[in-house]
């Protein structure tokens, strides 16, 4: 079981050690150890199957089925992949679910000018569009006001354009909160286009990690950036299944100024 939150050392978020969650005897995560900064943006890549999703779920508090030291802040909050906000409530009310009490449209909206939302914060949540409802999903998350804000391949499910525009969101968090952040990915040019240090999970622990030291706004044309591109893809080209890695300027966004 995860000792408690409370635990975690003034300059950490995170502190992991001897991680391990098995499933039908089979140990996804085995024996890893992660220690994550205050104010930390960090990316985790693996291919399906790796156990980035079971990592994240741990650390939410979601997960207890565990032997090893997991410990982390008091608040922290998971965005997911293709959320679906309760259709019958509005937005705003939706942007609060996670909160206990009832807390007033005024912070809600504040929370929702955060992610560019507030004029619709009022209708409707069933026919929002995948893109507003990641939204929505990021605006649950940063209510919390959490100390460690965990992102389970949120971009996934949106097109380019949307996608472009919810990651420049999230790379303008670092800016506004002094959290850790830790985002799961399959895609490459993401991790490297918003992370300050890329991990590799491979056989249940932390195989690989490197500073992404790159000048912003970073661009994937740049070499600095297609070395680092390379070399991550090195680290996981043993593996099965699928990765995304783009040969050039990413078509997503090929000159956003993260």
């Amino acid at each position: 079981m995860p000792s408690p939150a409370s635990a975690v050392p003034p300059h950490d978020a995170v502190r992991v050690v001897g991680l391990t969650r098995s499933f039908d005897g089979r140990d996804v995560i085995d024996g890893l150890d992660l220690t994550m900064r205050a104010g930390e943006f960090t990316a985790v890549l693996g291919r399906g199957g790796s156990g980035k999703s079971t990592l994240l779920r741990v650390l939410a508090g979601l997960d207890r089925e565990i032997r090893g030291t997991v410990l982390v802040p008091k608040r922290r909050a998971l965005a997911r992949r293709a959320p679906r906000p309760t259709p019958w409530k509005r937005v705003w009310r939706n942007a609060m679910v996670h909160l206990v009490g009832y807390p007033e449209r005024a912070f809600a909206e504040r929370v929702l000018t955060v992610t560019g939302f507030t004029e619709r914060s009022r209708a409707w949540s069933g026919p929002l569009s995948g893109d507003e409802a990641q939204r929505v999903s990021f605006a649950q998350a940063l209510a919390a006001e959490p100390g460690l804000l965990l992102l389970d391949e949120p971009f996934g499910a949106l097109d380019a354009p949307a996608g472009a525009m919810a990651q420049r969101l999230v790379a303008g968090l670092r800016h506004r909160r002094g959290g850790a952040v830790l985002l799961a990915t399959r895609d490459v040019d993401e991790a490297l286009l918003l992370a300050d240090r890329a991990l590799v999970l491979r056989d249940g622990v932390i195989a690989y990690e490197t500073p992404v030291a790159l000048d912003r706004p970073r661009r994937p044309g740049t070499p600095a950036f297609a070395a680092l591109r390379a070399r991550l893809l090195a680290e996981l080209g043993s593996e099965s299944g699928p990765l995304t890695a783009r040969p050039g300027p990413s078509p997503r966004c090929p000159s956003m100024p993260l």
